[in-house]
């Protein structure tokens, strides 16, 4: 029997959520010719998601935008329910608690049975209000609850003990992002505007408080002048960020690269690869450097212990700069005895997450 998957997102920008949703549309129908996937979008419209976000061009056709407004919207529900029958949707996968509400609620009114609902991090469950909500929709709905990480199962455990959430880490295409050849470095260096000189540091994150780029860049301010830090991502604290560069003097080292549509490119661009975050789930940037043989740096936060290689990378406090300057000297000094590439292979292959959800998402896998 032919069956039409959903995957529902808050918004289509790009991101760790959203990039996983498009990475599960493009292999799942790869496991099953009888299998095809759509990406619905609860807020937006597709000019803006096409337009700030290249990569979505070559699935246009699988694409939906519901242009919902902010708060809670009761005819978004009808709208999404009414889209799913005419898509002929048999199963429903959601992301977050946003998409849980509306995704959940569309979907028992089309009639869907097979619910698989991800949650990608457990920061917002600081918040009793989304505890309260979260409870309850999980006591109605009955998905089938899904954590990208242990520490995220561990959470949800500890606030709904009787969720039982598997865990699925997120996997990342180790075809698309692959070592460069050291002769070759120079050319993505090029490509990219990058200094030739120095060990080059890269941060792909959104230029946002919770990402702790104001950390980095402080670590960067006491470390040689040899080191420079390449920034990839936009957001409301670029022209903020750029000023605390001005001001520690060390504008000349900071590149700011903006949103990159080609990251195979950065990666293979850079030395380091440093994540700050403040919060996370389970971001796919540092499998991403990994598996193109670049070691990481990134803070202990959410599910990132377990997607570093204890072999090449340094894991470290956050919101401590004078911790992110001790890591990225000892990774660059481990930098040329191990590759992180094998890790990525063994634990966070994009195959093994696409047959995993796959086996979900078929018709009768899920509760």
């Amino acid at each position: 029997m032919r069956q039409v998957i959903i995957q529902l997102v808050q918004h289509l920008r790009p991101g760790g959520i959203e990039t996983m949703a498009l990475d599960l549309l493009s292999h799942i129908g790869s496991l099953d010719t009888n299998s095809e996937t759509h990406i619905v979008s609860l807020e937006g419209t597709a000019e803006q998601a096409l337009n700030a976000w290249p990569r979505l061009k070559p699935y246009r056709q699988k694409l939906h935008f519901l242009n919902k407004p902010a708060g809670l919207r009761p005819d978004a529900i009808i709208a999404l329910s009414g889209l799913l029958k005419q898509l002929q949707a048999t199963a429903i996968h959601t992301h977050h608690i946003g998409p849980l509400l509306y995704g959940g609620t569309a979907a028992k009114l089309a009639g869907i049975k097979v619910h698989v609902h991800t949650e990608h991090d457990a920061w917002h469950l600081n918040a009793s209000a989304n505890r309260r909500l979260q409870r309850m929709l999980i006591a109605i709905l009955k998905p089938t609850l899904v954590a990208d990480c242990d520490a995220v199962a561990d959470v949800l455990t500890r606030y709904f003990p009787r969720s039982n959430p598997q865990v699925i880490l997120n996997g990342i295409d180790t075809r698309k992002f692959t070592p460069v050849h050291p002769d070759e470095q120079c050319l993505m260096k090029a490509k990219l505007k990058l200094p030739q000189y120095g060990t080059l540091i890269g941060c792909a994150a959104r230029l946002e408080t919770v990402k702790g780029h104001h950390f980095l860049l402080e670590a960067l301010s006491r470390l040689h002048p040899r080191f420079i830090l390449a920034l990839a991502g936009d957001g409301s604290l670029r022209e903020e960020l750029q000023a605390t560069a001005e001001r520690l003097g060390i504008n000349n080292r900071v590149h700011f690269l903006g949103a990159l549509d080609d990251m195979p490119a950065f990666y293979r661009a850079i030395d380091i690869f440093c994540l700050p975050s403040l919060n996370e789930g389970l971001p796919l940037s540092p499998l991403e450097a990994q598996a193109s043989g670049v070691p990481v740096v990134i803070t202990d936060v959410g599910g990132c212990r377990s997607i570093v290689c204890k072999n090449s990378g340094e894991l470290v406090e956050p919101g401590n700069a004078s911790a992110l300057e001790r890591g990225l000297i000892n990774c660059q000094h481990r930098s040329s005895q191990f590759t992180p590439r094998k890790f990525v292979l063994k634990n966070a292959n994009l195959d093994n997450t696409a047959q995993a959800y796959f086996s979900l998402l078929q018709l009768g896998g899920a509760s």
